[in-house]
């Protein structure tokens, strides 16, 4: 009970925060200098809850005020502190509302099975081809016997292609926005291309 009251005090939190203060937090993110990271990092990991910007929009917007290099590792840092968060709540907080969750999700038990055979892999290829949708993946991996360690490191190896990309391409937009763009369309495409191979073999290997 204890841990279930704490869990929705910091949820209560992230969004009356999150929703109240977006205007504000955009703002300092804007302004740049050493106390914007931390501001920075903070709608990240609220982001990572409540899609109050779109994240692909959010790591350009911190890749084009602090540069490739400073906004992957701002960005990578805030989305792991809302992801570890969002995963152990999961795990200590709301385990019957978490499982009625990812049962919406039919592709969620055979994730479920890889999960409990290597799950490094299976968290690893899901942050790199997003097949199920990341919210889930943390719901998932708190409900299961996956350590958090584990959990972690692939968590951070699969995100860091994304937001690196993601961060190049806002580093280059004041310069050239169609370069931006034409980057990140291409790097949806190839994410596209992905899932649809994978899910044309599962048909495939549907019995007849």
């Amino acid at each position: 009970m204890i841990k279930r009251i704490m869990s929705l005090i910091v949820i209560a939190g992230i969004l009356v925060l999150g929703i109240t203060q977006k205007e504000q937090l955009l703002a300092m993110v804007n302004e740049g200098g050493a106390y914007s990271i931390l501001i920075s990092m903070l709608l990240v990991s609220i982001c990572v809850f409540v899609p109050l910007v779109p994240f692909p929009v959010l790591a350009g917007l911190i890749g084009g005020i602090f540069g490739t290099p400073q906004g992957v590792i701002i960005t990578l840092s805030g989305s792991m502190i809302g992801t570890m968060l969002f995963f152990y709540i999961a795990r200590y907080g709301f385990k019957e509302w978490a499982q009625t969750k990812i049962e919406q999700y039919p592709q969620v038990k055979e994730y479920e099975e890889k999960l409990n055979k290597n799950a490094f892999l299976a968290i690893l290829f899901v942050r790199l081809v997003p097949i199920v949708p990341s919210p889930v993946v943390n719901i998932v991996c708190g409900l299961s016997k996956v350590n958090g360690f584990t959990f972690f490191l692939a968590s951070a190896i699969g995100k860091l292609p994304n937001i690196l990309l993601l961060s190049f391409a806002g580093a280059s937009f004041s310069e050239n926005k169609w370069f931006s763009f034409g980057l990140y369309g291409f790097y949806v495409l190839i994410i596209m291309i992905v899932n649809y191979v994978i899910v044309y073999r599962k048909m495939n290997k549907a019995p007849e």
